[in-house]
């Protein structure tokens, strides 16, 4: 049995040697390139800070004081650790296409002739859906749910926002919606494969939506609409997939499935009678 799955073992070994190879490769790139990034993802918190400093509040003595959000560091050296999870979080979305199209060589030796020629369709495809992904999460997704989180209780409490944690929250909210928005690309591919139809994703819908909302909620701020902002695309995106599903892969209609499972018993039926004598 080792020698029948050592080759695909071998090479998987290749895939992942080369994805990890592309990996460290893109992560000495975005650490040249750390701080522009960093600028980037910071700019959600600095604009909820702004609002928050726009407010003000009245001392016992009756005078009004601007309420001042600070960006702060608890740790030594700790801006040198951010920027190594800045280039690491960028080196991920960079080597991507990369990652991508070694997932998909390694399915490939068991798919048709037709079917490998999808590879850059794959490709395109989910690198341009796990854009779409972050991009919806940092230009609609983090302005209300930071603005939220942040403007609410500074009346009392002045703002100083860890950004060691705030790092590895903002890429937990990027990954999250990233990698939802592929959905759509799975699903073309698994129906391509004939392992889904349309029919098997409109009987798990129900359970689809319960799975979508908890996993908004595991991924989002602890507020309503931020996670409402992640399940309602997550939801749209799944009705999305059956409509692709439908015409990739349709459910033959329920009278030929019935009629199959007849003629099976049937030949199941003659088997038996064979046997038996």
């Amino acid at each position: 049995m080792f020698d029948e799955i050592k080759p695909h073992l071998v090479e998987l070994r290749k895939r992942l040697g080369i994805s990890v190879a592309s990996l460290i490769v893109m992560f000495f790139v975005m650490f040249y390139f750390h701080e522009p990034i960093l600028n980037w993802m910071v700019e959600p918190l600095n604009n909820a800070l702004i609002e928050v400093g726009k407010k003000s509040v009245q001392d016992a003595s009756g005078i009004n004081h601007a309420i001042d959000g600070k960006v702060t560091t608890s740790q030594i050296g700790g801006a040198f650790f951010v920027a190594l999870k800045v280039s690491f979080f960028a080196a991920i979305v960079g080597a991507l296409p990369i990652i991508l199209a070694q997932i998909w060589m390694f399915i490939a030796p068991a798919l048709y002739a037709n079917e490998k020629k999808m590879i850059i369709p794959f490709i395109l495809g989910g690198t341009t859906m796990f854009a779409l992904g972050v991009l919806f999460a940092y230009y609609v997704v983090t302005p209300f749910g930071f603005d939220f989180l942040i403007t609410f209780g500074s009346f009392k409490f002045t703002p100083l926002i860890n950004i060691e944690d705030y790092v590895g929250f903002f890429t937990k909210i990027m990954f999250g919606f990233g990698i939802a928005f592929e959905l759509p690309i799975f699903a073309y591919f698994l129906a391509l494969l004939g392992m889904i139809d349309d029919r098997m994703m409109r009987d798990f819908f129900k359970y689809a939506v319960i799975i979508i909302f908890v996993v908004a909620a595991m991924l989002t701020p602890p507020d309503v609409l931020t996670q409402l902002l992640m399940a309602g695309p997550l939801v749209i995106l799944y009705g999305f997939s059956i409509l692709i599903v439908r015409m990739v892969n349709p459910a033959p209609p329920l009278e030929e499935e019935d009629e199959d499972e007849e003629e099976v018993n049937l030949l199941d039926e003659l088997k038996a009678i064979n046997e038996d004598k």
